[in-house]
């Protein structure tokens, strides 16, 4: 909801050089409009882009990158959404997009997804598509550079664009998927949303085109009436075609070209409208009450639309302004963060309404019953910012965190991913805002940043923010506030006459946490053979292993694990780890979270624990320049973590909204209740009551996990651009120099046990949403992963299970948005493993959709799968191999504990050859092993006061 700095910088980052086209000589010439954005703009454009317009008026954009190599990604954009709706259309846009996988004049129904498969794309992984408002996009992301694969691609994308044959059966098919995904989204969220833009927006269109439809106008859809839709909107005028990959540009235009240029052109309807924004909308209040809801109060007041082309100049006024909401909003972060904090969150941004309009929002979320305290700081502070400005302290902390990144992006600018680029390519159409190199975007910060000043900050914030003069005032949450809507009205004008006062000025210390002893010296230093990773130990106990890689270029992952995690959970202190990852937000002992914030602007570094299942770990991305500090970080908050009171206020109060919203969606209350049924109750893995949660304290935790902290294993994994001698020196200085740790993670033999029930009873979950919603699991006992081969055909059977149910609940029966699959033998648990079905339906056809689940596992079970489904199957999971080590991610999967847990580069190295060895009798034969037809445990959640049919 924010506009914050990393905004800004997605925004920058769109900025810098090449040629402009010429401007038009004459001031009384008729101007054309211009194809692209950049055209009228002396924002310099990134040259490595291509950009094209075919006859027809198609525009396409290329770019050859190799991040990750030998893949691509590929997007068609129709500007086609759900304002372009009539009333009796709501939700068509959405129902098209649909039928993009229903059948065409080259792709019989059925068959789109199939091809894909074939070809090694996952459906819902790389095979998908979204509707918003304005447009709908169509993604593939192509698993290797194979030219014959880009050309399958284009197909698919110009069959969706004029080709698709809308058969009757077909939408009539396709409408239970639609209507089972408008069922899905009805829960409080939804309502919540509805009844905010209905308040906020009061006569505006878009409100009433949310892109999900309606019942009755999707319930009334024809083929005829859908393809009239389609086909006034998905014209050649309106249509992106946008490929991103590790292709010659040449190559691929000529695709295009080949595949686009014969579609015949016609002329675009105007967009439809969003508006009116009645900027004159003032003074009024609402209440939405609804029980998941935490208590929230937002003041909002409307304006006209800022027609602000992409320029220079609007780039250093849009710099100015972002740098002002995110002084207020860090303002907002201190007070949340103290220890009888006014409010848990708070923020202050203004957004454009498409091209309608504006908003500027104050929002504040508060603890049950406090509205008016967190309402009337959040007012006080957003006033002295108007009245008094900022500190050039405050500036220059964004201002560093904003260089910083900038020069994170130069620095890795030629190993930008392919997302990232096509999302700068989307920022282009959809805003006009121009693609430029991270390098250019730098250097002209670099030139404007000496001018920034706190008056320029202020004017700049002050032009765009509308003032929240007589505001619309929204509360919503669980009960109702004493005195309605007037207390609310009455509340603002309360805080609007506080007295405002300057803040004092703050002060920054250094960072206290620079020596942790004699450095430590290296015993063992090896390097594994299969991958390379090199593998250091230190005379202390610590374990580094790094891998360097050309990936990502300025980039440094690092993952260190500590002995212990969930394991430390016992039946008898089943919560002892329960807030480990709220320690951050108790600071360090010398610093608190907030100090933290300021001392380490600038820097690339995160501060961050998690627990696992048998480690603690912290995660990070750093760059050469930052490594040592984000290891001296690490190091402190092992060695002085702060568990200040206002982490523990914080755990408190999600602990509170959480068990607030836990059944309000079936989702939520099935989370909530299956892995007790599953275990029998165990506590370790069981939810206990709130009141147990609210008892916990930092210092119970501290008492817990201090010995694992100073004392156990800790193994830590280096992947990306980093200088190897550089970093075991810098490890030798932090982690390496702390106290002796213990050898070897602990086995943890006794804790290793987790049952499954052997009560197969169907069990009733209950859920407090939409009275229509329902959600059924099946879950099968299957094993733990110690034998690779069986995990890895469980893994296969997986894939076939969710081909299976998606053709059937979903395409054949039109039941289930997205019926779901996994398998999840345990590398953890001795024994453990689990295999799931799952299905979110409407209640009425809850014994349909088990009948349908359990005759396709039997089906699976009776009778080998046929060579072109194991294909389907296979080929998504095979291409997973093929690309996992082509990210730093990938590669941090098997270096961050390659010492002691080194089985895991063996089993990566030989899992593919496996794989490729099974066959449809190896698939049969699991399924009869493990999904036998009495052997599951069914969980059924459904409404309140809701009986299912039998």
């Amino acid at each position: 909801m924010f506009r914050l700095i990393p905004f800004l910088i997605a925004l920058l980052t769109l900025s810098a050089c090449a040629p402009q086209m010429e401007r038009v000589a004459s001031a009384g010439a008729v101007r054309a409009k211009p194809t692209w954005a950049f055209e009228t703009s002396d924002v310099p454009l990134d040259p490595a882009y291509k950009f094209g317009k075919l006859a027809n008026g198609l525009r396409y954009v290329i770019r050859q990158n190799a991040t990750p190599k030998g893949t691509a990604a590929v997007r068609m954009e129709v500007r086609a959404g759900s304002l372009d709706e009539a009333e009796s259309e709501r939700g068509f846009a959405h129902f098209v997009e649909h039928m993009a996988f229903n059948g065409s004049t080259k792709v019989p129904e059925g068959e789109m997804v199939r091809l894909l498969e074939r070809q090694g794309l996952a459906f819902g992984a790389d095979t998908n598509a979204q509707t918003s408002f304005e447009q709908t996009t169509y993604m593939l992301d192509l698993p290797r550079n194979d030219p014959a694969l880009l050309g399958t691609a284009l197909m698919l994308m110009r069959e969706t664009a004029s080709e698709l044959k809308f058969d009757p059966a077909a939408v009539a098919r396709e409408r239970g998927v639609v209507l089972s995904e408008m069922r899905d989204r009805q829960g409080w969220q939804q309502r919540n949303l509805e009844d905010q833009l209905d308040f906020f927006a009061a006569g505006a269109r878009y409100p009433k085109r949310l892109p999900i439809g309606t019942a009755e106008a999707l319930n009334a859809a024809t083929a005829d009436t859908l393809k009239a839709f389609w086909r006034r909107n998905y014209v050649p005028a309106n249509t992106t075609v946008i490929v991103i990959g590790d292709f010659p540009p040449e190559a691929v235009e000529a695709a295009i070209t080949k595949q686009f240029s014969d579609w015949t052109p016609a002329s675009p309807l105007p967009p439809g409208s969003a508006g009116p924004i009645d900027a004159k909308l003032r003074g009024k209040a609402d209440v939405y009450v609804d029980p998941a809801l935490s208590e929230r109060v937002t003041a909002s007041r409307l304006g006209p639309w800022q027609d602000e082309p992409d320029s220079q100049a609007w780039r250093q006024t849009s710099a100015l302004r972002e740098i002002g909401y995110a002084i207020i909003n860090r303002r907002f972060q201190g007070l949340s963060r103290q220890a009888d904090p006014p409010f848990r969150s708070a923020g202050f941004a203004t957004s454009d309404l498409f091209k309608e309009g504006r908003g500027t929002n104050l929002v504040v979320d508060t603890v049950d019953g406090k509205w008016r305290r967190g309402l009337s700081a959040v007012v006080l502070e957003y006033r002295r910012a108007m009245k008094f400005g900022f500190a050039q302290a405050e500036i220059d902390e964004q201002l560093a965190n904003l260089r910083r990144a900038l020069q994170n992006g130069a620095a890795s600018a030629s190993t930008r991913s392919h997302n990232a680029l096509v999302n700068a390519v989307l920022t282009l159409i959809r805003d006009g805002r121009v693609p430029a190199t991270p390098e250019s975007t730098l250097a002209q910060f670099e030139q404007f940043a000496p001018q920034i000043n706190p008056r320029q900050v202020l004017a700049a914030l002050k032009y765009e923010a509308i003032p929240l003069t007589q505001p619309l005032l929204r509360f919503q949450g669980r009960r109702e506030p004493e005195g309605g809507e007037q207390a609310i009205l009455g509340a603002w004008e309360s805080a609007v006459r506080q007295p405002v006062q300057r803040n004092p000025a703050a002060s920054n210390a250094a960072f206290a946490y620079t020596q942790f002893g004699p450095p430590g010296t290296v015993t063992n230093d090896s390097r594994e053979p299969a991958l390379g990773i090199r593998q250091i130990q230190y005379s202390n106990g610590v374990r580094l292993n790094i891998k360097r890689t050309d990936i990502q270029k300025d980039r440094i992952n690092l993952q260190l694990s500590v002995d212990g995690g969930d394991m430390l959970n016992t039946k008898a202190n089943p919560l002892a780890m329960a807030m480990v990852q709220n320690m951050p937000s108790g600071g360090l002992g010398q610093h608190s979270q907030d100090q933290l914030q300021s001392i380490l602007a600038g820097r690339t570094v995160q501060f961050n624990l998690a627990s696992t299942a048998e480690t603690f770990t912290s995660s990070a991305q750093t760059t050469p320049l930052d490594l040592e500090l984000q290891l001296q970080v690490l190091a402190a908050q092992l060695t002085d973590p702060g568990y200040r009171m206002e982490g523990e206020v914080l755990y408190k109060n999600t602990i509170n909204t959480f068990f607030a919203q836990l059944n309000s969606t079936p989702g939520s209350a099935l989370t909530a209740a299956l892995s007790g049924i599953l275990a029998d109750n165990d506590p370790r893995f069981t939810l206990q009551p709130v009141a147990d949660y609210r008892k916990l304290s930092f210092a119970k935790l501290k008492a817990d996990i201090t010995d694992r902290l100073t004392n156990g294993a800790l193994e830590l994994g280096i992947v990306g651009d980093v200088d190897e001698e550089q970093a075991i020196a810098l490890v030798g200085k932090t982690l390496g120099a702390l106290p002796q740790r213990e050898a070897d993670f602990r086995p943890y033999e006794e804790q290793r046990t987790r049952s499954f029930t052997a009560d197969r009873s169907a069990r009733v979950v209950r859920h407090t949403g939409p009275a229509d919603q329902a959600l059924l699991r099946l879950t099968w006992p299957t094993r733990d992963d110690s034998d690779q081969r069986d995990a890895i055909t469980l893994a296969l059977l997986d894939r076939v299970v969710q081909i299976e149910l998606t053709e059937t609940l979903r395409e054949k029966l039109g039941k289930s948005y997205s019926p779901s699959v996994s398998s999840a033998p345990s590398r953890i648990w001795r024994g453990y493993g689990v295999f799931a079905a799952a299905a979110s339906i409407d209640v009425k056809e809850v014994a349909a959709t088990r009948a349908a689940i359990l005759e396709t596992i039997a089906r699976i079970r009776d009778a080998p799968i046929g060579a072109d489904e194991l294909l389907r199957a296979r080929q998504p999971l095979i291409e997973g191999y093929d690309n996992a080590l082509k990210s730093n991610g990938g590669w941090m999967a098997l270096t961050d504990r390659a010492q002691t847990e080194a089985d895991q580069i063996a089993r990566f190295q030989t899992a593919k050859p496996i794989l490729q060895a099974l066959m449809p009798a190896d698939i049969q034969v699991m399924a009869q092993r493990f999904l036998k037809a009495d052997a599951s445990v069914e969980v059924l959640v459904l409404p309140t006061g809701i009986e299912a049919e039998k």
